[in-house]
């Protein structure tokens, strides 16, 4: 298992003001970070990549589909031409970085809707372009994450069962899933065990707690969740995803209106805590 934590709990642009804290990430035991790729250019990311490198931090990348005007999804060819140019440039972004993963919900524009389900041919749109960015992924030995999001967030990808059924329609090994355990917890009926019935197409784990605050304060059953995917032989990424109120742009996007943890610090430290513990604890 390899432990990293979201950036997404500090800023959304990790640039060179954040050196100290990212040695402080180390200090305290985190493996990797996952850096938001939401802006900028690849040689930004280049500059942060050499930081982590000094410190000994791997990292993996989320991105979103900011819009409906560039969905890779589209029936509009120029709009569905936007969209892959974006995953492009977020592929570039992390290519630079040196990510091991581009993950997020990198299929579908962010709070659009449709008033239905993804149709068929949605669903094939996506596929193609996913199954082209997987190939360009691959080359430089990434994959990509898709993360499953829940209803209030997107029609595309809600649960374990249709991500799993995406990824075989994409078809390509580099096309993996990233299973968010927030969102499992308000659409799956099984939330223990849908990460395990991803098998071979789970990527990443994101650690999130029902209220998107420190794990291990709420009612998600992370010992249970963890025991089967450690009988499973799974041995992945497990990142800790918690917001706070303190960024504006990021506390509108995930809906939080009140302080989740006492100061960043108690949640790195705690966080860590919990799941090394907890993961130690769920061994067969």
């Amino acid at each position: 298992m390899r432990l990293g934590i979201n950036l997404l709990c500090l800023t959304d642009r990790v640039g060179p003001e954040h050196s100290g804290v990212l040695a402080r990430l180390k200090e305290i035991g985190w493996d990797g970070v996952e850096v938001p790729i939401l802006s900028g250019r690849p040689d930004d990311y280049a500059v942060l990549a050499r930081r982590l490198d000094e410190l000994d931090l791997r990292r993996t990348a989320t991105a979103i589909v900011p819009s409906p005007s560039a969905d890779p999804t589209s029936a509009d060819p120029e709009v569905r031409a936007r969209g892959i140019a974006h995953l492009d440039w977020a592929l570039d972004c992390a290519v630079a970085l040196g990510a091991e993963s581009l993950g997020g919900p990198i299929h579908a524009p962010l709070g659009h809707f449709t008033g239905r389900g993804p149709t068929e041919d949605e669903l094939a749109r996506g596929a193609e372009a996913h199954r082209a960015l997987a190939e360009r992924a691959a080359i430089t030995g990434a994959f990509l994450s898709l993360e499953t999001l829940n209803r209030f967030e997107t029609h595309f990808l809600n649960t374990a069962a249709q991500a799993r059924a995406y990824a075989e329609q994409v078809g390509h090994p580099g096309c993996r899933i990233m299973h968010d355990t927030f969102h499992a917890n308000i659409e799956e009926r099984d939330p223990i065990g849908a990460p395990v019935t991803l098998g071979e197409h789970l990527g990443v784990l994101h650690v999130s707690e029902n209220d998107r605050g420190i794990p291990g304060r709420g009612h998600i059953d992370f010992p249970a969740i963890f025991a089967r995917l450690r009988q499973s032989g799974w041995d992945g990424w497990v990142i800790m995803e918690a917001f706070g109120s303190g960024l504006p742009n990021i506390a509108a996007a995930t809906r939080v209106w009140r302080p989740l943890f006492p100061d960043l610090d108690t949640l790195w430290t705690e966080g860590h805590a919990f799941i090394r513990r907890t993961w130690d604890g769920a061994a067969a």
